[in-house]
């Protein structure tokens, strides 16, 4: 199990320096107007979704290029959600760098996120994580996400698409797999946790 987790490790530190170079190159002021369509849902604080039930993610303060890579990957249908498939249809490369950059722009949470889970027991179990997150969530590679602050719900709900392939990536398939139910639970409480995270939009 430990030789796993160090060789998907380093698999993603890999890609990670791989991807380092690339940058978003939006308008924010552009990406603010282009994000009106998505304010219904992310920049309402608390708003869930309904069936599965979870909150929309926090998005302000996202690493750009990981913004235009999960949109494109609702564009393609490599992520499953109707109104996100819809949203991200129409949407060009600018369109994608726009927003990204307009997001990118919030400033940090100045306090943390409230969880119900045990995040010390998270903590315990989120080295795997840190080559790519950051031992906080906040690492600094820009294709992968920033985790610290985001819902801990929206996080669970993540690890288990993961975990049955309705979220499809083969690194985080192969980290996800071997994690329990309470592996998944205290690792969303653990990210959810950390200051200095994401942000609901417009709540900076």
């Amino acid at each position: 199990m430990i030789r796993f987790v160090l060789r998907q490790s380093a698999i993603l530190m890999l890609f990670g320096v791989l991807a380092g170079a690339a940058q978003a190159a939006g308008d924010p002021a552009a990406g603010k107007a282009k994000f009106m369509t998505c304010t219904g849902c992310h920049a309402i604080p608390g708003y869930t979704n309904a069936y599965p039930t979870y909150r929309v993610p926090r998005l302000g303060g996202q690493h750009p290029d990981y913004v235009v890579a999960a949109l494109k990957a609702y564009q393609a249908g490599e992520r499953q959600h109707p109104t996100m498939h819809a949203n991200a249809f129409s949407l060009n490369e600018q369109d994608m760098q726009d927003i990204a950059a307009y997001l990118a722009g919030f400033k940090p949470a100045t306090e943390p996120n409230p969880i119900r889970g045990n995040a010390a027991a998270g903590k315990t179990k989120s080295a795997a994580c840190a080559a790519c997150h950051g031992p906080d969530g906040n690492g600094n590679i820009p294709l992968y996400p920033r985790l610290a602050g985001q819902h801990e719900d929206y996080l669970h709900k993540v690890l288990q698409d993961y975990q049955t392939g309705a979220r499809k990536n083969p690194v985080m398939k192969g980290m996800a797999t071997p994690l329990s139910a309470q592996d998944v639970a205290d690792l969303a409480a653990y990210f959810a946790s950390q200051p200095k995270g994401l942000v609901v939009v417009g709540q900076d």
